[in-house]
């Protein structure tokens, strides 16, 4: 009972916070009289009941210090029960979704993949759509929280190379650890309602400004139209979005040393400047695809381009247009452009730039040792020593990576699906990007047609992704429950 009961206690009030966002849509449903707003009050009342006979039991058994086995756990079941709960309005609404369905969006949501079942956004209550939005919003929150306080701790995929005194979880630095996660707290806050305030000033609506907001800070993706971002005709708004998108992946940690100890340090960030070089080098490379469309002009041209190719990478999942409709080679960029990802620290999922570098800094290594053999290197990165055990991760995280890939993808061939739409689709809920590539889930698709025992495989593989893969692992092997 001591090893779960810390997971216990966190649910308990994870459980309690998603009830008090449930009120918000409840609070809407009610004012627009959507007929919704019962259900958000029973599925909130459900998450409240749950959460605090939890947070009972697990405070009973509580433990004085946590051990690396006790967050595994706590990070894990956090992120596989509560989505279950997220997803009761959906499934209670009248017009409602089968469980799967429901499921699937609500994983979406969390994990701010963005990969909707949802046709028809454009006459869906408010109150659905908001309560889409704020998934979005709240898994960013979890995001961020566990990127800058666990995933170092954990040492996932390399991830120890940001640990700072904020991640040791010890008692003596706890309150530094809950100051840290206060101030991202308040940075994304604040970051959502510049978004939201610029999109209003250039046209959006109070009610798009505050949907489009939250699911552009978080990287989500989710929209309230079926043609996503292409429903806005306005070069500036694209902008708008593109800087924001930007900004949700970009460490979290270098606005607060921005703007506490006024530090430029955003700017000397090799893995952000890294994140930057790889959306302009892109942004070129697609814009003439881009143009050779009938009636395209250079600056919308330019600006499609931009803006697809940062959701994309950012893995926010929006969409200006079918960006399929370009060709082979823009739709060969696009795949390989789903695996990149934004910062470590961020909202953003994928492998992050910070591997792709470290990637390119060992295969340099290999091949000044080729030439000589006995040169000593100081690898390095970002001014941090990188030592083996990093590296080690790394490998271990991009192996696990491809193994989860190339199973989901038989896994999804076996259910009747085509190779563009398994492999695609597999690379999406991983890397927790959005739309896929092909007619069925492409930016024009949605993932509606798909069998159900497909979706539950990719609602699988969304979590097993942002908890990046080792996380869920390890939980599944012997050993660690022998010790």
């Amino acid at each position: 009972m001591k090893l779960i009961s810390p997971s216990l206690l966190v649910l308990g009030v994870v459980l309690n916070m998603l009830a008090a966002f449930l009120l918000i849509p409840a609070a809407l449903g009610y004012l627009q009289a959507t007929g919704n707003h019962s259900d958000f009050l029973l599925s909130a009342g459900l998450a409240s009941f749950t959460g605090v006979v939890l947070a009972i039991t697990g405070f009973r058994h509580r433990a004085t210090n946590l051990q690396s086995r006790q967050m595994f756990i706590i990070t894990t079941s956090a992120w596989l029960v509560v989505p279950f709960f997220g997803a009761l309005p959906f499934w209670f609404w009248e017009q409602g979704v089968s469980l799967t369905d429901a499921v699937f969006e609500t994983v979406s949501g969390l994990t701010t993949t963005g990969a909707t079942i949802f046709v028809g956004l454009d006459n869906k209550p408010p109150d659905i759509l908001l309560w889409r939005s704020l998934l979005h919003w709240i898994g960013g929150m979890g995001i961020i929280g566990m990127a800058i306080a666990v995933m170092p701790f954990l040492n996932v995929g390399g991830m120890k190379l940001f640990r700072t005194e904020s991640s040791d979880w010890s008692d003596k630095s706890l309150p530094r650890t809950q100051q840290l996660l206060m101030l991202m707290v308040v940075t994304y806050a604040l970051l959502t309602l510049a978004c939201m305030l610029a999109y209003w000033l250039f046209g959006m609506d109070v009610f798009n400004a505050v949907n489009h907001a939250m699911a552009t800070v978080s990287t989500g993706g989710y929209s309230t139209s079926d043609s996503s971002f292409a429903q806005f005709d306005s070069i500036s708004l694209h902008w708008v979005s593109i800087v924001f998108m930007v900004l949700g992946a970009t460490p979290f940690v270098l606005f607060i040393k921005l703007v506490r100890h006024k530090q430029v340090s955003i700017f000397r960030d090799a893995q952000w400047r890294g994140m930057l070089a790889i959306l302009a080098v892109l942004a070129l490379l697609l814009t003439l695809p881009a143009l050779s469309m009938p009636g395209e002009t250079l600056p919308w041209a330019f600006t499609h381009a931009m803006f697809n190719i940062v959701s994309v990478v950012t893995t926010t999942g929006f969409a200006s247009t079918d960006y399929t409709l370009w060709g082979d080679f823009a739709i060969a960029i696009f795949f390989f452009a789903t695996f990149l990802g934004g910062c470590s620290g961020s909202t953003s999922g994928g492998i992050k730039t910070f591997r792709v570098q470290l990637c390119f800094t060992i295969i340099r290594e290999q091949i000044i040792k080729a030439v000589h053999p006995n040169a000593i290197l100081k690898r390095q990165y970002n001014g941090s020593t990188v030592s083996d055990e990093i590296v080690a991760s790394l490998v271990g995280f991009l192996f696990l990576m491809a193994i989860s890939l190339t199973i989901m993808t038989l896994l999804l061939s076996l259910m009747g699906l085509d190779l563009v739409t398994s492999l695609t689709g597999s690379a999406t809920a991983l890397m927790n990007v959005g739309p896929g590539l092909g007619a069925v889930i492409g930016p024009a698709g949605n993932f509606q047609p798909l069998p159900e025992a497909a979706k539950w495989v990719l609602s699988m593989g969304m979590i097993l992704g942002r908890l990046e893969f080792l996380t869920i692992i390890v939980l599944l092997t012997p050993a660690f429950w022998r010790r």
